[in-house]
């Protein structure tokens, strides 16, 4: 795996020797899944059956998810929801490389999962200048032993990484494992001033991440880039709770306002989460999360208000004969409307990649995205009848 990354220019020099002192392999459980990013599967391997194909995946380009559903699954077939992993190691060494640790700084690791970045972490800077924390005990637990098995030390802690761990503080960098769809003021407290905060942040317009590298300010706030897209488990605490929608949608589609659309789901993003669409409209359409459902040829896209007390959804039906989409529109809020507003102004600036946006955090938790730079923070659409 280290010749992999370095010959893929994945892997700078400085960090080859903490690749070397901690492999991806001694950090993994006998039973994992390979996860294959072509077609979203997620295959058992077990090292009790097959250790050749083990040890192929435990090597490999590729993420690695260690347990589901919080632990409550057991078997070999997949859970329904993955909730703790090895990242793909060409993430873990953007992210490191992001990190601009040197010698001497203090790191504050939000997520130890197997202790794989962990021990990354302490073979760079030493057991000392490492504390790693885990809201999973029994997460926590697997990974002291394999840390300790690889002869590294690192402080492990259990508890909510939401709230970092201030008896450390303060650290020069603070890097988060989980996804996160506010970046906690306790992390900013907790950093010192000039510090980094390194960590895949999002909305819950979708599921997509952008890698963002905050640097902490003298007055408590932080701002910085976004890097480059990511996907992660989310922060157990920021987690979407589906069951606000559970009655947004009585009867379908009911006394819903119906219109068409020339517009295609590709240019919602529907057919690749990662073109950036979705993340940008989710930076401009506040409150609001969609999901894409397909069916029999037929995709529908729909979008939900999160905002207290509402009911307000939108969804739009495109059918692969070709003709207009058919939109369907309810409640106050003008769901729809904002997002082709969005599209429209996204595509008014020149459609700009995912980094000429960033973010800033203000010292009391405020969430600002940005283009260009901070002074250009970006428009907020909403719309009511």
């Amino acid at each position: 795996m280290t010749r992999f990354l370095r010959e893929h220019g994945q892997l700078t020099d400085d960090w080859v020797p903490a690749f070397e002192a901690a492999p991806r392999a001694a950090f993994l459980p006998e039973l994992i899944w390979a996860h294959d990013m072509r077609t979203s599967t997620n295959q058992a391997v077990d090292r009790r059956t097959d250790p050749a194909d083990w040890e192929r995946v435990a090597h490999a380009n590729v993420p690695v998810t260690t347990q589901w559903d919080d632990g409550a699954h057991e078997g070999p077939d997949p859970g329904r929801a993955p909730t703790s992993s090895a990242s793909m190691p060409s993430v873990v060494t953007r992210m490191l490389a992001a990190l601009e640790v040197f010698p001497g700084a203090r790191v504050l690791e939000i997520g130890t999962g197997t202790g794989w970045n962990a021990g990354l972490l302490a073979a760079r800077l030493g057991d000392e200048r490492v504390v790693t924390v885990e809201i999973d005990e029994a997460v926590a637990t697997r990974a002291r032993p394999a840390l300790q098995g690889a002869g590294l030390h690192p402080e492990v802690i259990c508890c909510d990484g939401r709230d970092g761990w201030p008896k450390g503080a303060p650290y020069d960098r603070i890097i988060a494992t989980a996804g996160v769809r506010e970046v906690p003021v306790a992390w900013l407290e907790q950093t010192r001033p000039g510090g980094l905060i390194v960590g895949p942040w999002g909305t819950h317009f979708g599921h997509e991440d952008a890698l963002v590298r905050l640097t902490v300010a003298e007055d408590g706030g932080a701002s910085g880039p976004f890097l480059d897209w990511v996907e992660f488990m989310k922060l157990r605490a920021q987690r979407l709770d589906w069951d606000l929608f559970e009655h947004h949608v009585q009867e379908y589609p009911g006394d819903a306002d119906v219109s068409t659309t020339s517009l295609t789901s590709a240019e919602l993003g529907a057919a690749n989460r990662y073109d950036g669409t979705t993340f940008i409209l989710g930076l401009l359409v506040p409150d609001c999360t969609h999901l894409v459902n397909e069916r029999d040829g037929v995709t529908t896209v729909w979008f939900f208000d999160r905002t207290a007390g509402s009911r307000a959804w939108a969804s739009v039906v495109f059918r692969p004969e070709g003709e207009r989409a058919t939109v369907y529109q309810s409640g106050a809020r003008r769901l729809w409307e904002e997002v082709v507003r969005a599209l429209e102004w996204w595509r008014a600036v020149g459609s700009p990649p995912l980094t000429s946006f960033g973010l800033t955090v203000t010292a009391d938790g405020a969430q600002r995205p940005w283009l260009g730079g901070p002074a250009h923070p970006v428009p907020a659409v909403t719309l009511r009848e």
